[in-house]
């Protein structure tokens, strides 16, 4: 799959394009010639997130490669206008903190659930010959089986969950019901520059760099399965492009897990901290609400889209750990980013 020829020229439209995921996006496309418009949510000081950071969206703005437009995927005329004219769009913008969700689970149905129901409803009237919806790995919950493949069955484990497989069942309906060509991407565990401190490996990595000797975490059992925003990135443009089923189904993930104790022991070695773990029991989850394991099974990417991750965890960790250098104090590390 040549991405250069698949994507020169065409219109993309990006929602969540100031976010962690959704600026990598950003980027990737631009670097592959797209013609980008980038949603970012409207804020009174006008800020575009990540992408106000980005020289390769500065560069492509001076040029006029993109735009940018500020909005909210909760207003569906406003997406409905937005994305006309649009020949694929990739649907990234979500709430996505699990332990926002247990204080605020109206405000993750309102953007995740109806949001996307105005994306979909908007790509429908446009036309558009792809559309790509992002769905997470804590659709499963703790799984009957490791590794997990795409049919495993889902289960919402926390408000957040529960709104994403309602999300994506609103996609699979829109390819059922419409032959809507959208494409559901299900990234494990994206990490790496511009992912904020509400994540385990921010969160890790901003302490270590800032010196802190007692590392305040939640559980240190529960294994993930860690891809970087780069690898994930490129699984977007393919998914974008990719002769695949309307409704298709794509995992994005590594087939390795680590707990998050090991994880600790791999920034020790990135950082050269030698600070011990303390437990935080404002940071543990609800008993029935952990989620213990994710493994993906890595197959059907390969399969699908050619797509196999470039960036192993050890790399990942230390580009990440570059990019944290000069931003983190020791008092904003140590707080708890819900």
């Amino acid at each position: 799959m040549d991405l250069d020829t698949e994507l020169r020229g065409r219109k993309v439209f990006v929602t969540g394009s100031d976010g962690f995921i959704g600026s990598h996006v950003v980027d990737a496309l631009i670097a592959r010639g797209a013609d980008v418009t980038a949603l970012c949510v409207y804020n009174s000081f006008g800020s575009r997130g990540w992408l106000d950071e980005s020289k390769t969206f500065a560069a492509a703005e001076r040029d006029g490669q993109v735009r940018t437009v500020l909005g909210d995927v909760r207003d569906a005329e406003h997406m409905r206008t937005a994305i006309a004219g649009h020949d694929i769009v990739l649907h990234l913008a979500a709430l996505i903190a699990i332990p926002y969700s247990y204080v605020a689970p109206r405000s993750y149905v309102e953007t995740n659930v109806i949001g996307t129901l105005n994306v979909l409803e908007a790509a429908r009237a446009a036309g558009v010959s792809r559309m790509v919806h992002t769905s997470t790995s804590e659709v499963y919950g703790t799984p009957d089986s490791v590794p997990i493949r795409e049919d495993h069955a889902l289960k919402g484990q926390s408000p957040y969950s529960a709104s994403k497989i309602a999300a994506d069942k609103m996609a699979e309906s829109y390819a059922r019901s419409f032959d809507l060509p959208v494409v559901t991407l299900r990234p494990f565990n994206t990490f790496g520059p511009r992912q904020s401190a509400r994540a385990v490996i921010p969160t890790v990595l901003s302490q270590m760099l800032a010196g802190v000797q007692n590392i305040r975490l939640g559980a240190l059992s529960p294994q993930r399965d860690f891809t970087f925003a780069t690898d994930t990135a490129e699984g977007f443009l393919r998914a974008a492009v990719a002769q695949v089923g309307n409704g298709e189904v794509i995992q994005l993930g590594t087939g390795r897990t680590v707990s998050i104790g090991e994880l600790v022991d791999l920034c020790k070695a990135v950082t050269g901290s030698n600070a011990t773990i303390e437990t935080d029991e404002a940071r543990i989850r609800p008993a029935n609400s952990e989620v213990e394991i994710l493994l993906s099974d890595p197959q059907r990417a390969k399969e699908k889209l050619g797509w196999e991750p470039a960036v192993g965890l050890e790399e990942g960790l230390k580009q990440t750990a570059d990019w944290l250098e000069g931003r983190v104090d020791a008092e904003t590390a140590l707080r708890y980013h819900t």
